[in-house]
């Protein structure tokens, strides 16, 4: 069992709320609970998908994201945004990397409420691991998964900084306290690899 007492006490002293879960099924079955009927907003996050939290929340909440159909800006909109992180320090930073920007945004700003899916994979001991974790893990695995023409999605080893105009490492989000722009920030730490 993953310890989270370090990282938990590092984010609620940064002004994160945090719940955590043993497994999946229960973070799952805790937040459909929390965010039926309301109006969510999500990105692409391969830990949402797992989770099989939108098909859990299909008819019994008003979905706005990326495999809903609707834009970026409907999501964007929407008071309630779903997402997860490439990396989270022990020591209390969340690491995201976006192409589009739209993920990165929304955890900034304009929600009243945010909610961070986070398996126990992208935790990393301080801030240089999480943040090199996020570039050559979790960017990579992203980039061969949406097919890029990338060095890091053929070679899948690594972070290239390269320039290919199929890159998707285009906007870094380092949020090192709540964001005051934003209402509610809700990690979720959950014991189980999810996403990359």
């Amino acid at each position: 069992m993953t310890d989270f007492t370090k990282v938990r006490a590092n984010l609620e002293r940064r002004g994160f709320q945090v719940s955590c879960f043993a497994a999946a099924q229960e973070a799952a079955d805790y937040l459909t609970a929390k965010l039926e009927g309301k109006t969510i907003g999500y990105g692409g996050s391969m830990t949402l998908k797992q989770l099989g939290l939108m098909e859990r929340l299909e008819g019994r909440a008003a979905l706005l994201g990326h495999w809903s159909g609707s834009t970026r800006q409907e999501a964007a909109a929407a008071p309630i945004y779903l997402t997860s992180v490439n990396g989270l320090a022990e020591t209390g930073e969340l690491i995201n990397i976006d192409g589009t920007g739209n993920r990165v945004a929304s955890t900034i700003f304009g929600h009243e409420e945010v909610y961070f899916l986070i398996g126990r994979n992208k935790l990393a001991p301080d801030y240089d691991a999480a943040l090199w974790r996020a570039r050559n893990i979790a960017s990579p695995k992203n980039a061969h998964r949406l097919g890029c023409k990338t060095p890091c999605a053929v070679k899948g080893d690594k972070c290239y900084d390269c320039s290919s105009p199929e890159r998707i490492c285009r906007a870094l989000a380092v949020l090192w306290e709540k964001p005051k722009g934003i209402g509610r920030a809700e990690v979720v730490l959950i014991d189980e690899d999810l996403g990359y």
